[in-house]
């Protein structure tokens, strides 16, 4: 494969960055051979020409695919270099917030400067028996590898922490011991994990300080090796310790401290226990000022140094040598203040009584003159004399600070010792796992012998790292059996000769210790003449003659000679050491003696020799001087590190690399700089450039296939994958050295898997593009076709349109032509007409004038004559009228006077408030009132209206009438004419009457206008009265529905507040027996402890001392509770030696179990009392339920009383019909009239058969067979009537005379008896009603009185006591009713069941005659002789009483066949669910029946130790477990039901009553039982989880249960172990199969339905809390793909359910995280309405969660995109305010409380047969 073929447009590479080391850009023209240079775009849209080097025209570094960045192996790379490398770690620290990285066998750590909750006891759970690559990377990941080989390969292990200062290596190696002593716990009650955890503050408080890189940082190696025993239990650690930095104690730099036991004593001063220290602030203190940062920020050293006394207690350092610890620490500060002054040049002083140096002399135990004189003078020695010298002030300085030194060291190594022996045991030790915590490679600007030491230690083991790598390298290719090629890696083998080697740095450094003049300037020319000429890696700096270079494997280092030879001899003054060691002080004594066996190298000693210190002072004896007395501190060391060496190479090595990711201490913030510089010193880019010379990317052919498949043709595919693999290779890569074929894997070359991911990438996406050209070829096609369609129709009616407008111009046309005809005729006939009109008018007009004349004087005579005739009739009634309107004038008037005074009264009335009231009470009276005024007044002004009709009628009458006198008075025109004077007066009299006639008018109209008037005024009153009418009627409906909706809100804010409570209390109640149950467990675990060290002790004592021991007379008292038979007698005889035997040995282990077994006890006997009040407490809340339910039980019995009266009417018009039917037999009697086929014999007929079939009707609704008597009654004369009826229905023709019609009425009024004895019954029981419900009312009566009492004195009381006292007065209130009902539907139920046995019983009988009556009817007359009740005489058998016998030497024999042998698999198949528990139970109720109470309490606790010890031998076994749970519940409802208690024996029969317990009260055994059921339940669920858990992962995960939708990744080193699922691993329908198992085996055991629920809700819960914890924590399964496989196995899981019928258990809502979480991972994640809908949707998953799927979030192909950092952002903005727990993953201990509701038997103990089968022959049947 050609670089053209990689390098071409858009292709990404990464260039050299002055900056960020390494910048990504992207290539803008293809690459050719021989190009000088490349055209680049960066990021940042920059063009750039990349120069290629003209020598070795070597191209950039290739980018990797997206989809490739963020992987969790760094091998799993496609491209493996440095960018690559530091951008997958910055991409997974920045972006995801992982600090963990795997590459290859080494675990890159990132210190994220932030606490992250990734490290509590649900992580460790989740890693622990999980393989290395089938989590995400993880410190516990690493430690289960170590725990794990060192188990399955028998090899000791290490792990190997190193990192530069700041990285942190001492949390990691922290984290790894926490996991060891979590998982694997330890072999005694000694505590050694809590130990191991308690070294960790003591060794951070005296060996870690604050750096300017570090807060905590640790200044010196250990070494810590885990022991483990055969049980790989951890048994004792011991500790080493290498080169503690010494020189802090006297000197801190800037900004840094000295080691935190200093400050931690200074801020403790105030402490009484402190006083005597004479210690102050820390600034008062010249060793503890110096750095000028006194304090951390974030930590309290008083608090630090409470956590390290603990730790020293815990470990068995007593108080006194901790105080001693702490005088020796004071007087180290005492001493750095003692002030040494000139006396001249030569010599120095000490003031005399200085005050630091008395505390000193005080606090060790010296005399101030001795410490005085030595701290300034020396003693030197030569062969004949000794002479004493004085000292300068410098040196004398110096001698002060390396004595100070000399002690710090010593107490350290102290306390090492004590802390190895505190952590020693006696325990042989099978295996350890080593925890190195070690300095990693470093440079400073000044470089000295420390940083010297440290990489040389980091050079050795690097070379052992190397080897390691390239070991792990060889044997995968010889497994694979691929063709080994040496590869060439870097070894430093030269750069450790010259360190370590003959004439090296050290041999020529302890050579010039040893001159009497050496110096650090003769040393360093030494160096250059030896090493300059001859080691390429040694150099000499160019401007300084006491310095030298060494190349060591990360870079460059720059050493300063000076102080080499001085830290090298590590001197001290020998008379200091003399005048301490002549200390009255003990424990200063003990730091310094035995110095020869301190100095060992061999570390024989733990914590002693080259393991734990490298300073050494001579001996104080001369004559016992040696050469180890003389060693250097570099010899030390070098000896020490091969020590250390050894072990490593002895064990199987583990490297956790620490990467400090910014100098500034800044919380997720990575520097490129720093982090490439870490990465080249600490080894990692090694073992990427050793992985990438060989085939470093590697695949399994499932997942090649898998992953690739698209890139082949269906030819290409065959039955042998292995095979399709090597064939589609070969066509798609053509060089073969590119890849090689192993095994089980395909190898290949760097660059190849990018290489084939792009070969994928292009097919999918041609793939992509052909369907979206189809796609858009059919959409444009479809939109082609509807734009046609749409122009043809528009076409279409465009060209109608335009035949519409020509045929309406057409129209238009023809319309005008005939308009211009019809306008043209209209205007000549118009103006014809005018003319004639014209002719017409003149004729007219003339001929009107002419007749007007004619007229004029006809009228002028009729009218005179009219007035004559009319004159005086006129006169008469003018006279009558003006007396008529006068009168009725003068009635208005008193009447108008009457009605003002009325509204007046009125109108006074309206205004007063009584008249508002009285108008609201009589207001439709009044309206009706003034309605009637209104009306009559409308028929006064109608008939005044009808009169004035009349007077006009008669006036146009008279008018008529005087037109008509006209002619005939034309006659008398003469006589007219001589009357004419009469006439003038007569018109002056009309005048005057038309005066009057209008004054009359006038009158009228007035009166009109006051009637209108006083209309109107009506009217409006009558409406503001309705309006006030309307307004009041509005306001009380307001206020109705105000008041409804008060009490609705008051209703439901009740039982809102009710509901609140019940779910509080429940909670509460499930909290309370959750701790109750992990209590029970604990002290399961507690007593199985006891148990096995009973059983140890019982074996060593019977090897040691075989034979029989005498027992302790009040043991075998208090035991006898507990054991009655032999082998429980000689197991706890021999324990009992045991006990004697140990108990000189531990007899403090024995106590403490005894106090702790003792508080366990206790704790229960509260637990308890706490679970039955909130027991208590939801009884009460239950008898509030049961009050309202009796209220609807009030209104039901009322509907039962409508309906009896309703009977009762019924049964009265069945007695009419009778009356009838008699009065018509008796009419029809003497006439023949019955006689058959007369109608009054059909009608008798008919109603008879009628009136039968009603009274059977009312029969079933009103009569339940009240007594046996009427019962019996009833049924003889249903009897009767009915072969009566059927008689006369079959022989009609045989009633012939009146005899027979007498006797059928002689029937009927036996019918009508009985009815009126049912209905006297009825009536009877209707009064008992009345008078129960009178009862009732008088108890609720003085119930009432009782309750007023007791308020008038609550009232009395203070609030607290009125409170309490009021909670208890309702508590017995709410008892008393509730037992009040459940004692009434006790006897109701009793009362059913009688009834109903009877009514069986009847009925029984009433067939059995039916059918005897049937088969002897012959004739009337002999059904009236037969007997009707027919007599059976069944055979009496033995009644038994449900008991069985037993001998008391027999029970040993009853438990061991019923319990201890019996096999669970057949008792389930072939006998009844739960005949073990009633087959103990009838045992017990015989020795209650015999009133023995030592035979009932050794039978149960027999029981009850028998159940214990099966489940101990098989708790393993599912169904064993699973058929003792069933039969110890059945047991306790055994116990329960004939306990005797009236609230069990609700639902017993009579006979089961009488089989009740009578003797002995066994609530406490029952609640004994009740706990083991609780133990047995618990230990069914971890059987379960056992069994499950390894299944749920490959079922749920990993498996494809959708084929096809998943994608396979490129994975590391590190594979998966099951990330492709093998044909033989679990799948879901393995999941299912196993739940049907469980379900099937708990059904036929006859387990209680209600627990079985609970067990599944438990095995659900199970099934998502570990699918969901593996989902967070692996990568590679956060993807859309993936949802849809988590979403489609819960769809299955549910899918079982329903067809078990268990969807209401609650097991589907365990499931909803894993639901929402798949969910999570198949929703949009860009926009902010993406972010509310997850938000929304993500209620059951916490924040930590959906955060951490988002961050995990990995597209499979790279047409998906990643969450952005933004997104994440916005998330976690919204969800800011949930209050919520912040643990990430879901607790897969965690059990569900478990309740046993009481289930009882309808199974008569009677009818209990016991199999043969069972050899319990020896039981006999009472």
């Amino acid at each position: 494969m050609a670089a053209s073929e990689l390098y071409t447009k858009c292709a990404r590479v990464w260039i050299p960055d002055v900056e960020e080391v390494w910048k990504s850009a992207e290539l803008t023209k293809d690459y050719k051979n021989g190009d000088a240079s490349l055209q680049l775009m960066l990021e940042d849209g920059t063009n750039l020409d990349h120069k290629l080097d003209p020598k070795t025209k070597n191209l950039p570094y290739l980018r990797n695919p997206d989809i490739l960045v963020g992987e969790n192996d760094l091998t799993a790379l496609s491209y493996l270099h440095e960018p690559a490398v530091l951008h997958n770690l910055k991409v997974r620290f920045i972006d995801s917030k992982l600090i963990y990285t795997y590459c290859g066998i080494v675990l890159v750590a990132i210190n994220p400067y932030e606490t992250l909750p990734i490290y509590g006891t649900d992580i460790i759970r989740a890693y622990s028996g999980q393989n290395m690559g089938d989590m995400d990377p993880h410190i516990f990941a690493v430690a289960e590898e170590a725990y794990k080989q060192m188990a399955r390969d028998e090899r000791n292990q290490s792990i190997i922490v190193s990192g530069e200062s700041g990285a942190g290596k001492t949390v990691s190696a922290k984290y790894a011991m926490r996991y060891f002593a979590t998982v694997s716990g330890s072999a005694s009650e000694a505590n050694v994990e809590e130990k191991v955890l308690a070294s960790n503050p003591i060794m951070e408080a005296i060996g870690n300080a604050k750096t300017t890189r570090n807060d905590n940082s640790s200044r010196f190696g250990k070494y810590i090796e885990i022991g483990f025993d055969t049980r790989y239990r951890i048994i004792g650690a011991n500790m080493r310790t290498y080169l503690l930095e010494k020189s802090r104690v006297v000197f801190q730099a800037d900004e840094e401290r000295n080691y935190h036991i200093f400050y931690q004593l200074c801020a403790s001063s105030h402490l009484p226990e402190f006083k005597n220290l004479k210690l102050s602030s820390a600034n008062d203190f010249l060793y503890t000022r110096q750095g000028r940062s006194p304090v951390i920020d974030g930590v309290d050293d008083t608090k630090e140094l409470c956590t390290t006394r603990n730790a020293f207690t815990l470990l068995g350092i007593n108080e006194s040598n901790q105080m001693g610890l702490f005088q020796v620490l004071a007087a180290i500060l005492h001493l750095g203040n003692v002030e040494i002054k000139d006396r001249d040049s030569d010599s120095s002083v000490i003031p005399p009584n200085n005050r630091h140096l008395t505390a000193f002399c005080e606090l060790v135990g010296v005399t101030y003159q001795d410490m005085a004189q030595w701290l300034c003078h020396r003693k030197l020695k030569t062969a004949t004399e000794t002479y004493i010298k004085t000292l300068p002030r410098l040196q004398a300085t110096n001698a002060r600070d390396a004595l100070s030194k000399h002690i710090y060291a010593k107490l350290f190594n102290w306390i090492v010792e004590h802390v190895n022996k505190a952590l020693i045991t006696n325990v042989k030790q099978h295996s350890f796992i080593g925890v190195l915590d070690i300095y990693g490679f470093e440079t400073f600007e000044i470089n000295s012998f420390e940083q010297f030491c440290i990489n040389y230690a980091n050079e050795k083991l690097q070379q052992q790292f190397n080897m390691h790598v390239f070991k792990l390298e060889q044997e995968e290719y010889m497994k694979e059996q691929i063709p080994w090629t040496l590869i060439d890696f870097y070894d430093n083998q030269p750069c450790i000769n010259l360190i370590e080697a003959k004439m090296g740095i050290l041999d020529l450094l302890d050579e010039e210790c040893r001159m009497p003049k050496g110096s650090d300037d003769s040393w360093a020319q030494k160096l250059y003449n030896t090493h300059l000429k001859t080691c390429s890696l040694f150099e000499k700096p160019r401007m300084s003659n006491r310095a030298f270079i060494i190349q060591h494997f990360a870079d460059k280092v720059e050493y300063q000679c000076e102080g080499f030879l001085e830290k090298n001899k590590d001197t001290v003054n020998e008379e200091q050491i003399n005048v301490l060691k002549a200390s009255k002080f003990d424990l200063l004594v003990a730091l310094f003696q035995d110095e020869e066996k301190a100095t060992s190298p061999t570390g024989q000693v733990p914590g002693t020799g080259g393991r734990t210190r490298l300073s050494i002072k001579p001996d104080k004896n001369r004559d016992k001087s040696s050469k180890e007395h003389k060693k250097t501190v570099g010899c030390q060391f070098r000896n020490s590190l091969q020590m250390l060496m050894d072990t490593l190479n002895a064990t199987t090595p583990h490297y956790v690399r620490c990467i400090k990711p910014n100098d500034f201490k800044l919380a997720f913030s990575f520097d490129p700089k720093r982090a490439v510089q870490q990465l080249r010193a600490c080894g990692v880019l090694e073992t990427i450039r050793i992985s990438a010379a060989g085939f470093p990317s590697r695949w399994t052919y499932q997942e090649f296939f898998s992953r690739y498949r698209v890139l082949m043709k269906q030819k290409d595919v065959l039955p042998d994958k292995k095979l399709t693999c090597r064939n589609v290779l070969e066509k798609l890569v053509q060089d073969q050295d590119k890849y090689q074929f192993g095994k089980t894997k395909i190898f290949f070359r760097a660059g190849q898997v990018a290489y084939l991911e792009k070969l994928r990438a292009d097919k999918l996406r041609a793939a992509c593009i052909r369907i979206q050209k189809t796609i858009r070829c059919w959409l444009a096609r479809k939109k082609y076709l509807r734009k046609r369609s749409a122009a043809i129709t528009i076409q279409r009616f465009t060209r109608g349109y335009q035949a519409r407008c020509l045929a309406k111009f057409m129209r238009r046309t023809q319309a005008a032509t005939i308009i211009q005809k019809y306008q043209r005729m209209y205007v000549e006939k118009k103006r014809y007409r005018q003319k004639q009109a014209a002719a017409l008018a003149m004729q007219t007009i003339l001929r009107a004038y002419m007749a007007r004349q004619k007229y004029q004087g006809l009228l002028r005579e009729a009218k005179a004559v009219i007035i004559q005739k009319r004159a005086r009739g006129w006169l008469a009634r003018c006279w009558y009228k003006r007396c008529l309107r006068s009168i009725v004038y003068l009635q208005c008037c008193i009447r108008r006077m009457r009605a003002r005074r009325e509204l007046k009264k009125l109108k006074i009335e309206a205004r007063s408030v009584e008249h508002f009231k009285k108008l609201n009470k009589g207001m439709e009276n009044k309206i009706m009132q003034l309605q009637r005024k209104i009306d009559e007044q409308n028929k006064e002004n109608r008939s005044i209206s009808e009169k004035l009709v009349g007077l006009e009628t008669t006036y146009s009458t008279e008018s008529e009438r005087l037109r008509s006198e006209v002619n005939r008075l034309r006659g008398v025109e003469e006589d007219a004419k001589n009357k004419g004077s009469r006439v003038n007066s007569l018109l002056d009299e009309l005048e005057k009457l038309k005066k009057e006639l209008s004054a009359t008018q006038q009158e009228k109209k007035t009166i009109e206008d006051w009637a209108q008037t006083y209309r109107d005024e009506m009217e409006k009153m009558v409406s503001e009265l309705k309006d006030q009418n309307g307004t009041l009627k509005k306001d009380k409906d307001d206020l109705n529905r105000l008041i409804q909706e008060q009490s609705q809100q008051m209703t439901e804010k009740m039982a809102r507040v009710i509901a609140e409570e019940t779910q509080q209390l429940e909670t509460d109640l499930n909290e309370e027996r959750s701790r109750y149950q992990n209590l029970l467990s604990e002290h399961l675990r507690l007593e199985e402890k006891y148990d096995d060290l009973k059983e140890e002790m019982a074996l060593s004592t019977n090897i040691s001392k075989p034979g029989h021991r005498r027992t302790d007379s009040t043991h075998s008292s208090n035991e006898s509770e507990y054991t009655f038979n032999s082998e429980f007698a000689e197991s706890e005889e021999g324990s009992r030696a045991a006990e004697d035997l140990t108990r000189g040995i531990d007899t403090s282990l024995t106590l403490k179990l005894q106090k702790r077994l003792t508080e366990l006890e206790q704790e229960k006997q509260s637990l308890r009392n706490e679970l039955e009040n909130k027991e208590e407490q939801f009884q009460r809340a239950r008898a509030r339920d049961d009050a309202e339910f009796k209220k609807a039980r009030g209104a039901e019995l009322e509907y039962e009383s409508l309906k009896r009266q309703e009977l009762e009417s019924e049964n009265k018009k069945l007695k009419h019909d009778l009356a009838e039917m008699r009065q018509s037999l008796l009419g029809n009697a003497a006439t023949g009239a019955g006689a058959p086929g007369s109608p009054a014999y059909k009608v008798l007929l008919d109603q008879l058969n009628a009136s039968c079939e009603e009274l059977e009707v009312r029969k079933e609704e009103v009569l339940i067979l009240r007594s046996q008597l009427v019962s019996q009654k009833e049924a003889m004369q249903h009897k009767e009537t009915m072969t009566e009826a059927s008689v006369y229905v079959e022989d009609v023709s045989k009633l012939k005379d009146a005899d027979e019609i007498k006797q059928a009425y002689i029937g009927l009024k036996d019918t009508n008896r009985l009815l009126e004895h049912q209905l006297q019954t009825q009536r009877r029981s209707y009064d008992n009603e009345v008078e129960a419900l009178r009862g009732e009312l008088q108890n609720v009566k003085e119930e009432n009185n009782r309750q007023q009492q007791l308020l008038a004195q609550n009232l009395q009381l203070p609030p607290e006591a009125r409170i309490e006292a009021s909670l208890q007065h309702e508590i017995t209130r709410l008892t008393n009713e509730n037992l009040d009902l459940m004692e009434q539907l006790e006897k109701q139920d009793r009362t059913i069941r009688k009834l109903k046995k009877q009514l069986k019983v009847y009925s029984k009988r009433i067939g059995e005659m039916g059918a005897g009556q049937t088969e002897g009817q012959t004739s009337p007359g002999q059904m009236v002789d037969e007997p009707i009740h027919p007599v059976n005489i069944p055979r009496r058998e033995k009644d038994f009483q449900g008991m069985l016998e037993y001998k008391k030497e027999d029970e040993l024999k009853l438990v061991k066949n019923l319990i201890l042998e019996l096999k669970p698999r057949g008792v389930a198949v072939n006998l009844i669910p739960g005949l073990p528990a009633y087959i103990l139970f009838m045992c017990l109720r015989h020795a209650d029946y015999l009133n023995d109470d030592q035979k009932v309490r050794t039978l149960l606790t027999s029981t009850i130790n028998s159940i214990k010890k099966i489940l101990k031998k098989r708790g393993d076994d599912f169904e064993t477990v699973s058929f003792w749970l069933a039969n110890t519940c059945r047991f306790l409802h055994c116990l329960k039901q004939y306990s005797g208690d009236e609230v069990f024996m609700k639902h017993n029969s009579s006979r089961q009553n009488e089989h009740c317990l009578s003797n002995f009260d066994l609530a406490e055994y029952r609640q004994v039982i009740s706990d083991l059921a609780i133990q047995i339940y618990q230990q069914l669920v971890k059987c379960m989880e056992s069994i499950l858990q390894p299944m749920i992962v490959s079922g749920m995960l990993e498996h494809e249960t959708i084929q096809g939708v998943s994608g396979v990744k490129p994975t590391g080193l590190r594979k998966r172990t099951s990330s492709i699922a093998d044909e033989g691993s679990d799948t879901l329908d393995s999941i299912l199969r196993q739940l049907s198992a469980f379900h099937s085996t708990m059904c036929q055991h006859g387990t209680d339905p209600e627990i079985i629920k609970q067990v599944v809700k438990q095995q659900f819960y199970i099934i998502g809390a570990v699918t969901l914890n593996n989902l967070l924590l692996r990568k590679d399964m956060c993807s859309w793909s993936k949802g849809m496989q988590i979403r489609y196995n819960v769809s299955q899981l549910e899918e079982w359910l329903r067809d078990k019928g268990l969807m209401t258990c609650g097991a589907k809502e365990t499931l909803e995280p894993l639901i929402q979480a798949a969910q999570l991972l198949q929703v949009k994640k860009k926009t902010d309405e993406d972010a509310e809908a997850i938000c929304s949707m993500c209620q059951a998953l916490t924040t930590a969660q959906i955060v951490k799927v988002l961050n995990l979030y990995t597209p499979v192909n790279e047409f998906e995109e990643r969450v952005s950092v933004a997104f994440i952002r916005t998330i976690q903005t919204r969800l800011r305010d949930r209050c919520e727990s912040l643990q990430l993953l879901m607790d897969t201990k965690m059990i569900y409380p478990v309740t046993f509701p009481f289930s009882p038997s309808s199974l008569a103990l009677e009818t209990i047969q016991i199999p043969s089968s069972l050899n319990l022959s020896f039981l006999t049947r009472v």
